[in-house]
């Protein structure tokens, strides 16, 4: 499985701006072969950070996400609001552990 969080940061309300794309990409996205979570959120203490956290079971399988049409959409909608900053970091996880 691969676990990918996104973080990024806007100007304040720039959630607002692309909340149509986020849903479009949200549903679409989580309809895909090979997506086990797909979630975006905007930061409760900072509505600059909205954060984007996926669960794939395949490097394969984010790779066909990555050359969706509604990625290409999304992307476009994204640079739009010229983030100030975005870090994307993808891990490999072995095994899932329930914690609760």
């Amino acid at each position: 499985m691969i676990v990918v969080n996104v973080e990024v940061v806007t100007e304040a309300g720039a959630a607002d701006k692309v909340r149509a794309a986020v849903q479009t990409m949200e549903q679409a996205t989580r309809h895909e072969v090979g997506c086990l979570t797909y979630a975006f959120s905007v930061d409760i203490s900072d509505p600059t950070l909205i954060r984007v956290t996926e669960r794939w079971e395949s490097l394969e399988a984010i790779r066909a996400h990555m050359a969706s049409p509604h990625m290409a959409t999304f992307q476009r909608a994204i640079a739009a609001l010229e983030p100030k900053s975005l870090d994307i970091k993808a891990y490999e996880v072995a095994r899932e552990v329930a914690l609760g």
